[in-house]
């Protein structure tokens, strides 16, 4: 895929993650942050024709963006690059943790955290959510990830871009339906942090069982 992506809140752990990845495979990439500064050097840190711009430069810039903050900072966010995303893509990797219990399930009023990003950005734009139960610290390496991408939206051709977009960067991409959908992988990121601790697991993810066949 030629489109130029944005990671949105990409000097962070996840969205730097991203970032590599997708620029790694090929893909142009800007890192998109609260300053260009923070961005830029972040960008020239991980190499592969990375650029850096802030949040909003960086939506406008791009064809598909990845918004990769945490929750206390999605509304603010999503409101700042609201004017640059009309008809693009928008994914959406928004975990509801609410920090200290973030080992106990808080899907806010809107029933999800995508749903809240829809409600906000509002028609026009070709809402997706994902990425939520992946490791960032094992996308960040040179390694198989041994997870599941779950991605979620009510358009199914948008959903089939970021499905393909995953499995370019060594993932696998599935289907997870409608963006309502979406409140069972913000959930189970809860789920995931507890089994993490409790079992002492370095990064425990979702991986679908049986033999997928593709879709029609």
């Amino acid at each position: 895929m030629s489109s130029k992506i944005a990671v949105i809140g990409g000097t962070g752990n996840l969205g730097s993650a991203l970032a590599w990845r997708l620029a790694r495979a090929g893909h142009a990439v800007v890192i998109g942050s609260r300053t260009a500064e923070s961005a830029v050097a972040k960008a020239e840190e991980l190499g592969h024709g990375l650029t850096g711009m802030m949040n909003a430069d960086a939506a406008e810039a791009a064809d598909v963006v990845f918004v990769t903050v945490p929750f206390a900072a999605q509304a603010s966010t999503l409101e700042d690059i609201k004017p640059h995303v009309a008809g693009k893509i928008v994914v959406d990797t928004t975990v509801p943790l609410v920090p200290p219990k973030v080992m106990r399930v808080q899907l806010p009023p809107e029933g999800s955290a995508a749903a809240k990003a829809d409600a906000i950005l509002g028609e026009g734009v070709r809402m997706v959510a994902g990425f939520h139960n992946v490791a960032a610290h094992k996308l960040a390496q040179d390694i198989e990830v041994d997870c599941d991408i779950l991605i979620f939206g009510d358009e199914k051709a948008a959903r089939t871009e970021i499905v393909a977009l995953a499995d370019g960067i060594g993932l696998r991409g599935v289907h997870g339906g409608a963006l309502v959908n979406a409140a069972a992988a913000e959930a189970m990121t809860s789920l995931l942090i507890f089994i993490n601790k409790n079992y002492q697991v370095d990064g425990a993810g979702i991986k679908i069982t049986g033999d997928l066949k593709p879709l029609a």
